[in-house]
């Protein structure tokens, strides 16, 4: 009986080492179908054909009205490490599966290197459906080769963005808002991801201690109810628990909800009012959080109030309408995961022809095209999506020949781009159950293009 995993001996070692990706593994981490293509255009002599892939969003998730582009810095890293080492190379051979492709497919292989050019959108600017994020301008196999891996990142990245902005949107200027979601991202990848795209997003920090100093920020959090219980049995009591942490962490916020928040609020009153402890805020991270916030409050008037737990934009608004008194929150699980941004990878020209897909539901528009946003007093009123050959407009060129034209953009200035952004929406973009079309028209060259190429005309 055959077993229903089948390992390639060559590799049998490798799989049974843990799952880490280092630069050397981005070329195998891709789909398999993105090699076999690529062995299929070097048998036919398509390999080098100019060719043009655009990134782009056919639909917004539910409720949403606009997207927050994030994760090209990551996808440019990406395409300048690109590489497939000869170990690579022979773990691919062992697998059989390409017995019979091309010589040519392993010469490209060895020798592979993206030599593309790239335009993209700034990280940090709002985007609408069937807008290209980013364009990937190369020859067949290289375009066609990195799908995979820039969709992960910049599908991913994007939808924390967004969501950071929708926080942020809801809960103010002034509202401390923290990213608390490492746990319950989708790998240890995906939590650095994660913490990036929030701060980019509008979020102040992260708990995550690696993204924190890997981006050049102060990690934050408080505690958890652990610490509460652990001391609490071995040294009798709460308040106990409470003295030991502040021994180390003088100030720091403390979670007072393990038992009876109320309980443990008076009690902390009354060691405050005695000059026994000082106390700039508290933690709840269950129950009613408008009764409980208001009656904390009411007996800790001068401690700041931090409330986590399952919290949402939604929640978040909720709570702002109730004026509930919570001055900053902290939000994880529904952050990191929730409804995927669905970006999909498509090809636009091939050979200087434009293309595109007329399945139903997923037709795709032809050609290279840019986006042509326009302005009322100030503030956004629509986009033109037309040709590339018909002007300047907000996707810029960030990589040519393979190499990078400017450093990557620091953290606040994207930051900055994102609330200038955001800002600049109409109230009703901005509304968290959105149900609106796209405000995107195109413009009548791409109109006649789209027309053309339905009718079966490509020039």
């Amino acid at each position: 009986m055959n077993s229903p995993i089948s390992l390639i001996p060559s590799i049998h070692e490798r799989a049974q080492s843990p799952l880490s990706i280092s630069t050397q593994d981005y070329s195998l981490l891709t789909d398999l179908y993105q090699l076999t293509m690529t062995a299929c255009y070097a048998g036919e002599s398509l390999d080098s054909c100019a060719a043009s892939f655009e990134l782009f969003v056919r639909k917004l998730p539910k409720g949403f009205g606009y997207l927050i582009a994030m994760g090209l810095a990551q996808a440019l890293e990406y395409l300048e490490q690109l590489r497939f080492t000869p170990d690579r190379i022979a773990e691919l051979q062992a697998t059989g599966i390409f017995k019979n492709a091309p010589d040519r497919f392993w010469d490209l292989l060895a020798t592979a290197k993206f030599t593309g050019d790239v335009w993209a959108v700034p990280e940090g600017t709002a985007i609408f459906a069937n807008e290209p994020i980013i364009r990937i301008e190369a020859p067949l196999w290289q375009a066609q080769l990195v799908e995979t891996y820039l969709l992960h990142t910049i599908n991913y990245q994007t939808l924390i963005a967004t969501r950071a902005a929708r926080l942020r949107d809801v809960a103010g200027a002034d509202t401390t808002l923290l990213e608390f979601g490492t746990r319950r991202a989708f790998s240890p990848q995906a939590s650095l991801w994660a913490a990036r795209a929030a701060i980019a997003g509008g979020l102040d920090t992260t708990s995550n201690v690696l993204a924190a100093l890997q981006l050049g920020v102060q990690p934050s959090g408080t505690m958890a109810h652990s610490l509460v219980m652990a001391l609490d049995a071995v040294a009798g009591g709460e308040q106990a628990a409470f003295s030991a942490f502040h021994r180390y962490f003088p100030g720091a916020p403390l979670l007072i909800d393990t038992y009876d928040p109320i309980a443990a609020a008076t009690a902390l009153a009354a060691r405050i009012a005695a000059g026994e402890l000082e106390l700039s805020g508290i933690r709840l991270d269950s129950g009613d959080l408008i009764t409980l916030s208001k009656q904390v409050k009411s007996i800790l008037p001068d401690v700041d109030i931090f409330a986590t737990g399952d919290l949402d934009e939604w929640e978040i608004a909720k709570l702002r309408a109730a004026n509930a008194p919570i001055n900053g929150f902290g939000v994880g699980t529904k952050l990191v995961t929730g409804s995927p941004v669905n970006g999909v990878y498509k090809l636009v020209e091939i050979d200087h022809i434009p293309t595109m897909k007329r399945s139903t539901g997923k037709m795709t528009y032809p050609g290279k095209k840019q986006i042509f946003r326009h302005f009322q007093a100030g503030r956004f009123d629509r986009d033109n999506l037309g040709l590339a050959t018909e002007g300047t407009g907000l996707l810029n060129l960030v990589m040519q020949g393979g190499n990078r034209l400017h450093p990557d953009d620091d953290l606040a200035t994207i930051r900055y781009r994102t609330d200038l952004n955001v800002a600049s929406l109409s109230t009703d973009l901005r509304d968290l159950d959105y149900d609106g079309s796209a405000p995107v028209n195109l413009s009548p060259a791409l109109e006649q293009l789209t027309k053309n190429l339905e009718q079966g005309r490509s020039r």
